[in-house]
């Protein structure tokens, strides 16, 4: 084992190891085969494996600005994959062969395409940031056709901002990268909490508009047409 793999602790049943090793012997395209299978096999957790890429990063495998850019890419990927998946197996097919996946229920699957119904290009730019969504939230889009092109955008961004805080947090605590897993559940409730606010003040602002629109209605008095009179010399 490297200086590398040595200095990372074994954890995740020997996960750590494996990823240190495939970055290790594959640079950034290492690190992005390891993110992306967190989209195709969601029990493979982002948490762990991006503050890796950071703490390889570190060590000199590759540098951050590579980190942050293969392990985007990977994400990206692995969401198109299961993208397509969703769009060419449609909801049935795909609800059965989540049900094969170890350690994942289909009532994931269901909480995804309840949330995806609701939140639309929402639920796919802020499901990059929660847990297990992150990696289900493309079936439904995929199952019901969304655009692929807003779907790719929106993954890519999404992302993008998830992958730097925790690579960055990673790169910055250097072998001390386990530690950014525990502040994970913290950065998630943020998230979820900040969608949660958004969706109610736009409940809010159209159930306003509506009120003042009928406000305005009533206010209206339709006055009678009055006709000038003609004068007769």
């Amino acid at each position: 084992m490297t200086v590398l793999a040595e200095a990372a602790p074994e954890t995740a049943g020997g996960l750590t190891g494996w990823a240190v090793g495939l970055m290790e012997s594959l640079g950034g395209v290492g690190a992005a085969l390891i993110v992306g299978l967190d989209n195709l096999f969601p029990p493979i957790p982002s948490e762990l494996v991006l503050p890796l890429a950071g703490f390889s990063a570190s060590r000199g495998v590759f540098s951050l600005p590579e980190a942050l850019f293969w392990t985007t890419l990977g994400s990206v990927l692995g969401a198109i994959i299961v993208y397509w998946a969703g769009a060419l197996l449609g909801r049935e097919r795909t609800r059965t062969l989540v049900g094969y996946i170890p350690l994942v229920k289909v009532q994931d699957f269901d909480r995804c395409e309840e949330w995806f119904a609701k939140h639309g290009t929402k639920a796919v730019f802020f499901g990059r940031m929660v847990p297990l969504f992150r990696s289900f939230i493309s079936l439904p889009a995929g199952v019901e056709r969304m655009s692929f092109w807003k779907f790719t955008a929106l993954t890519t961004l999404g992302s993008f901002i998830w992958n730097t805080l925790f690579v960055s947090a990673g790169y910055a605590l250097g072998e001390n990268w386990h530690r950014v897993e525990g502040y994970a559940g913290v950065f998630q409730k943020l998230v979820i909490a900040a969608v949660a606010i958004g969706i109610g003040y736009f409940i809010w602002q159209r159930l306003r508009a509506r009120r003042l629109g009928a406000t305005d209605a009533d206010a209206t008095v339709v006055l009678p047409v009055v006709r000038p009179r003609s004068h007769r010399r």
